[in-house]
């Protein structure tokens, strides 16, 4: 039975096919996502990232904020700082890198409050 409400998208994240991520640059092999409502041109929208067990993200800047849940595995940010599953992470605009050991899966959602 196929979805009934014309503006909601239901993605089945264990049956959704991950696409290549190259957001910060180069194809980065060991991290993949899922756009979601992620609109290129913007800049905003939200995606599932997956990184394997030894990714590391780019060094990348951020022009207003940068939000996510952590859903599995852990993630450990250029400070040192570990997120867990449950963890939820809201960042300014800004520059930063991430790093995981064990793997994980988790959801990213950037936006930009509106001009005052």
């Amino acid at each position: 039975m196929g979805d009934t409400h014309p503006e909601r998208r239901v993605v089945r994240v264990a049956e959704a096919a991950f696409g290549p991520y190259a957001m910060e640059g180069p194809l980065q092999k060991d991290i993949s996502w899922l756009p979601i409502s992620y609109d290129a041109t913007s800049g905003q929208g939200s995606y599932l990232m997956r990184m394997e067990p030894g990714a590391e993200s780019f060094s990348h800047e951020h022009a207003g904020f940068e939000e996510f849940l952590i859903l599995e595995g852990t993630l450990t940010d250029d400070d040192g700082t570990v997120f867990r599953a449950g963890d939820f992470v809201s960042y300014r605009g800004g520059t930063h890198n991430s790093r995981t050991e064990t793997g994980c899966l988790i959801a990213v959602f950037e936006w930009r409050p509106p001009a005052a």
